[in-house]
């Protein structure tokens, strides 16, 4: 995830300033522009579709060890793109990433819930945000004219964070594979147990195991759960509906809109030193996640997740304000840079880190796999369509570009109100409970209220 942060993070200055080099128009350059953006989603839409079938064929572990591959190519054609077609292999070498961060936003999550304990399941899940972000911010202090930032050094930029990808396949022989794999997948009891006590330490796995064995034996009575089935059986219906609007909440609440383009927005308000500017967004965003870390398992999911929306809402909303106000009020400017520290602070709270891990909350072992496999898959797709589109509607909205953003707010904060589950602190059993007895409580109203109406329409007879 420090990798998927430090790609989301790396497009700057001098990878737009080479492509000014290209004798193109402007309208091509923006298409070259915003296609090198939105590359790395179109490689994360394709493989988020092979993550259950990957995680499940080779095992957690063995799957993220495998993707690495993906990684050191997709950085390797990026830190050469200086020696060829630099356009060209910048997009190609951002699209092999995208495919390596497509499964690895979908392994990570899907191991790290499982081997988690329920009380630290949330905040080990933001960990995943926190990776994010400290890859951003370093893509951004890295960016700096006189560190890599120059038009000598930004292949280097580019293609370091195949480092990581190295780092990573070291670390991972360390750690040890999922218990809930090992016992509910491949039904090898022993080394269940031998993986937990290596997680959990010397203690008594018993009620672990047990647990994993009701898992077991409610996947034993399904037929393999496809993405179809997802949709098609009551059971898994209201779930997937939740998962998906979490991912398409996240993407489309404007927060890459700000990650991509902040500079630009810091220039229109402006501010000085925009560069410096957007490098201190990331500074509080890192320290904002790692404020939801600890807040994440004391406040639920549900609460910081609405409470983060309403906060981006009133943000946007100011910084609406602030931008259409400052040819008016000088002063607006500062409201302007105000309103996208206070977006980002409260994303950071919820609507960041809550969409990485709760898709795993939601669903049992059986279909786990299916289900993160679609929702990184709407993930990717939102990500793509903002990094696409976002310039085009910028220029043709201007400065009231976010109002469009408060509107979807508006949308998420209604439907995380009345749909979105509390998990805190709840077994994968507890949880896929709860919606079954929500699911049964439905069915009850609709036939009370059919025989009721029925009742009605006899006594008019």
């Amino acid at each position: 995830f420090f990798q998927y942060g430090y790609s989301l993070g790396v497009i700057n200055a001098p990878q737009r300033a080479n492509l000014e080099e290209l004798d193109v128009g402007k309208s091509t350059l923006t298409l070259y522009w915003s296609l090198s953006v939105s590359i790395f989603a179109i490689g994360g839409m394709i493989s988020s579709f092979t993550v259950g079938w990957v995680g499940d064929k080779l095992g957690r572990v063995k799957a993220m060890l495998a993707v690495n591959v993906l990684s050191i190519i997709g950085n390797l054609l990026m830190g050469l793109a200086k020696f060829g077609p630099s356009h060209i292999l910048i997009i190609a070498g951002r699209a092999i990433t995208g495919l390596y961060c497509g499964l690895s936003s979908g392994l990570v999550p899907m191991y790290v819930g499982e081997i988690s304990p329920t009380a630290l399941r949330g905040a080990l899940g933001t960990l995943h945000q926190l990776a994010i972000v400290t890859g951003i911010l370093l893509s951004q202090v890295l960016g700096l004219d006189f560190l890599l930032g120059n038009d000598d050094m930004w292949p280097l930029l580019l293609g370091l964070s195949g480092a990581a990808a190295l780092l990573q396949f070291f670390l991972l022989l360390l750690c040890p594979e999922s218990p809930r794999y090992l016992y509910i997948k491949l039904g090898k009891v022993e080394e269940a147990k031998k993986s937990l006590k290596r997680l959990r330490g010397d203690c008594d796995p018993t009620k672990e195991i047990t647990e994993m064995e009701k898992e077991k034996q409610e996947a034993a009575s399904e037929k393999k759960v496809s993405i179809r089935k997802l949709f098609s059986s009551s059971s898994y219906r209201q779930p997937i509906i939740v998962a998906l609007m979490v991912q398409i909440s996240q993407q489309f609440s404007g927060i890459n809109a700000i990650f991509y383009y902040s500079t630009n927005i810091f220039v229109r308000a402006g501010v000085d030193q925009p560069v410096y500017a957007t490098i201190g967004v990331g500074v509080v965003n890192t320290i904002f996640t790692i404020i939801s870390v600890f807040l994440v398992e004391r406040t639920g999911r549900r609460s910081l997740f609405i409470a983060g929306l309403i906060g981006m809402l009133a943000s946007a909303v100011a910084m609406t304000v602030g931008l259409v106000l400052l040819g008016t009020f000088a002063w607006m400017s500062y409201v302007s840079m105000v309103a996208i520290f206070l977006f980002v602070i409260f994303f950071e709270v919820g609507p960041g880190p809550i969409p990485w891990f709760i898709v795993a909350e939601l669903f049992s072992q059986g279909p786990r796999p299916a289900a993160i496999a679609i929702a990184g898959f709407c993930n990717w797709t939102c990500n793509f369509i903002i990094g696409m589109c976002f310039q085009y509607i910028a220029d043709l909205c201007g400065p009231y570009v976010f109002t469009i953003f408060a509107v979807l707010l508006l949308g998420f904060i209604l439907f995380a109100h009345f749909k979105v589950p509390e998990t805190k602190g709840k077994s994968f059993e507890e949880i896929s409970a709860a919606f079954r007895r929500k699911r049964r409580s439905a069915i009850k109203g609709h036939k009370a209220a059919t025989e009721l109406e029925d009742l009605r329409g006899s006594e008019e007879a």
